[in-house]
């Protein structure tokens, strides 16, 4: 917020205190000596002036001392006895304490005794001196020095001496050592002791600035001096307001201002303004410098092209010696807001609101720190791609910092932290933390904003925590990092970043990464993965789009039901349909483990190697590709793809209660098959293995099954059994032949 101290410290030091000093020093100085040395003439001369004289003098006395002096040259007396003229006057007062040496000189003056008025014709002058050693030195005696006194000129000045009343209507002119000034016409009330200095006041300050009023009026009782419609110019300044009021003390120096209605401080040079309803400066005891400026009512400040701008009920500011602006607090309803900088791409406006702002300014001058008091609030909106969006962050406290030019750079807040994103047609996006940091870009718009100490963070169902989360608007991604866990859809993952982007919904985890979906049904009509049982997933990474229904795992993943395992270089599951979709990576092949029963009818292990698998579980069918490999406990298959069938999880339970499900119910393998057996190999194109039966159906190619101690069987299709090592050769229709044989291992 781009305050101008330079500006303040002008307006407030060098307008208000010259206001004061020249106005006071004329009213108090000019209207006691002058009245009184005016009243004087008359109550001496009045009517006992008979005839001319010359070279006399008049003067008053009491205990000893002279109260004023009256000398002129010549005194003329009118034939009607009314009245009577002063040529070439000088009054001098020294005052009952002789600490005064006022003159007041002219060429003419007329007295008239009927109505009491005694005028002036022409100029008068009139100068004002202090003499604090007059009764230290002889009576009369005019002070060793004169020190800058203070002089008016003016004519036609008008005194009634019977009411006390003085006015002219012609213009005053009066000069100090530091400023001069003129006004039109002036009045004085004898009986309210009121001085009115009519229209058109001006002081012209030796620092350049000048001061304009309509009019002013000064009083004794209290004494105040007030200005109507103020103005204060500097080179590049200006301030105003509808009225003032200067308070001074018993000599005349001021004690503080109160300036109301339509209170405008307003700087060219270094655009900034302060507006509001009421103003009021206190002057320190030293008298040379300001202490405290209170703005009331309204009050906003700010400046333009993006500076912050404020609204407050209250605003103070302090000062230190030399006028020197230290601090600053805003009160009531405070709102700190600032737009984006003309021409900046991005389309953000921030809000802060709280109950109390304390505005710290740098050594340079500017806005440097603000920090709020109790429950704070910061709102940003920002209307990006015809879409707006507004984010509300609330704290216990914020600490602003702001760069050279007066722009919101950092904003921290703690503890509670909250952001709160909204956006037209979705549910809230909620993120709470103990601490948050927001950085701001130099044109306007936040860089990132960071949250730290118990992060958690909610986006419709899906949730993540975590010791730190990273947010930038940029790209809308949000970096979640300490221990993250982000759980959606009963999918609960933990690595070591998680990375969401909010505008797309996808979710990316890196490093030592495990999923495990909960909250499973049980599927009678699935296999693999069918059970109610937790399914667990670990990889190096992990990418979800949009839904956390599917989720791509890749480096070394591994996923798990029960006893059922795939592992592969990648993994893509889809928890709706449950479903798998693996693939290997140079020699990292994708490994499945099945379920069968041996002889005894006790499940054992089948695993199988491929360079791909897909499944899904309500078709209870596995399709391999790419090198397969299926290994059980005395059988090794080899070909270019196989499909594996399992039966279903309900007819598993009906048979047996504790066979997990997965179980292998036949395998149909293609292309260069290869059955490896401790004593036999088989070969041929096409395999059917039923695994209730143990039974292998070899064909194509043609079959042959080669067994070390029976040699070679080759026929159109093979079929042997296991369990009882039964071989079975068919041959076609041109050549039909059965052969069954006994081989022994």
């Amino acid at each position: 917020m781009a305050l101008s101290i330079t500006s303040l410290r002008r307006w407030f030091a060098g307008g208000a205190i010259l206001v004061v000093v020249i106005v006071a020093g004329v009213y108090f100085y000019a209207r006691h000596r002058v009245q009184n040395a005016l009243k004087q003439v008359p109550e001496k001369i009045g009517l006992e002036i008979k005839q001319s004289a010359t070279g006399f003098s008049i003067s008053k006395s009491e205990q000893g001392r002279t109260l004023f002096k009256i000398e002129a040259s010549k005194a003329v007396q009118f034939k009607e006895g009314e009245r009577a003229e002063l040529h070439d006057v000088t009054i001098t007062v020294y005052g009952r304490d002789s600490r005064r040496y006022d003159q007041i000189y002219g060429k003419d003056f007329e007295y008239d005794a009927r109505s009491g008025n005694v005028t002036a014709k022409g100029e008068i002058e009139i100068d004002l001196e202090a003499n604090p050693a007059g009764m230290l030195n002889p009576d009369q005696a005019a002070p060793k020095e004169l020190k800058n006194p203070i002089h008016l000129k003016t004519s036609g000045l008008v005194f009634n001496q019977k009411t006390g009343d003085a006015y002219t209507n012609e213009e005053v002119e009066f000069r100090l050592p530091q400023a001069s000034g003129s006004a039109l016409g002036v009045s004085y009330a004898g009986h309210s002791n009121v001085l009115t200095l009519k229209s058109n006041l001006a002081i012209r300050a030796a620092n350049g600035a000048e001061i304009k009023a309509a009019s002013g009026s000064i009083t004794r009782n209290p004494r105040e001096v007030v200005l109507d419609h103020p103005r204060v110019r500097l080179p590049d300044r200006e301030c105003e307001s509808d009225r003032a009021t200067l308070f001074l003390s018993s000599d005349n120096k001021l004690d503080r201002v109160l300036a109301a209605g339509n209170v405008k401080v307003a700087s060219q040079e270094q655009p900034a303004n302060v507006h509001s309803d009421q103003l009021e400066i206190i002057v320190a005891k030293e008298h040379d410098r300001l202490r405290t400026a209170v703005f009331s009512g309204n009050v906003v400040a700010g400046g333009s092209d993006g500076q912050a701008e404020m609204n407050a009920g209250r605003l103070t500011l302090d000062f230190s010696g030399k006028n020197v602006l230290k601090a600053a607090r805003a009160e009531e309803n405070v709102t700190l807001r600032q737009q984006p900088a003309a021409g900046a791409k991005a389309g953000q406006e921030m809000e802060l609101m709280a109950q109390a702002v304390d505005l710290i300014p740098s050594a340079a001058k500017h806005l440097e720190r603000a920090e709020t008091s109790g429950t704070a609030q910061i709102t940003i909106r920002s209307d990006g791609a015809g879409q707006a969006s507004r984010t509300v962050v609330t704290a216990g406290k914020f600490v602003a910092h702001f760069d050279d030019s007066g722009r919101l750079s950092t904003m921290d807040g703690s503890p509670n932290a909250e952001i709160r994103s909204q956006n037209s047609g979705q549910q809230d996006r909620i993120s709470v933390s103990q601490n948050v940091h927001a950085i701001f870009r130099p044109g306007g718009g936040i860089e990132s904003i960071e949250q730290q100490g118990n992060v958690s963070y909610t986006d419709g169902e899906r949730k993540a925590w975590g010791d730190r989360a990273l947010y930038t608007p940029a790209d809308q991604m949000l970096v979640v990092s300490g221990s993250p866990r982000v759980a959606e859809g009963g999918m609960s993952t933990t690595a070591r970043t998680m990375r969401l982007n909010r505008a797309t919904g996808e979710a990316l985890a890196d490093g030592d990464v495990k999923s495990t979906y909960s909250d499973l049904k049980a599927q009678p009509d699935g296999a693999l993965l069918a059970s109610s049982s937790p399914i667990h997933v670990t990889a190096k990474s992990m990418t979800v789009h949009g839904t956390a229904a599917i989720a791509l795992y890749t480096g070394g993943a591994r996923l798990w039901q029960d006893a059922n395992v795939v592992e592969a270089s990648s993994i893509e599951f889809d928890r709706d349909r449950r479903s798998v979709s693996a693939h290997g990576a140079g020699a990292h092949s994708v490994s499945t483990v099945l379920i069968q029963n041996d002889q005894s009818g006790n499940p054992v292990a089948v695993a199988i190697r491929s360079s791909g698998l897909t499944y899904t579980d309500n078709q209870r069918q596995a399709h391999f590709d790419g090198e397969v490999v299926v290994t059980s406990a005395d059988a090794t298959i080899t070909a270019k793809q196989a499909d594996a069938f399992l039966e279903a999880r309900g007819k598993t339970q009906q048979l047996k209660s504790s066979t997990p499900a997965g179980k292998l119910d036949k395998i149909v393998a293609q292309g260069n098959v290869v059955i490896t057996q401790p004593s036999r190999r088989a070969t041929g194109e096409k395999l059917v293995y039923d695994a209730p039966d143990d039974k292998f159906v070899l064909s194509g190619g043609p079959p042959s099954i080669f067994d070390a101690e029976h040699g070679k069987i080759t026929g159109v299709s093979l079929t042997f059994y296991r369990h009882d090592d039964t071989v079975l050769v068919e041959g076609n229709t041109s050549s039909p032949a059965v052969t069954q044989t006994r081989v022994a291992r």
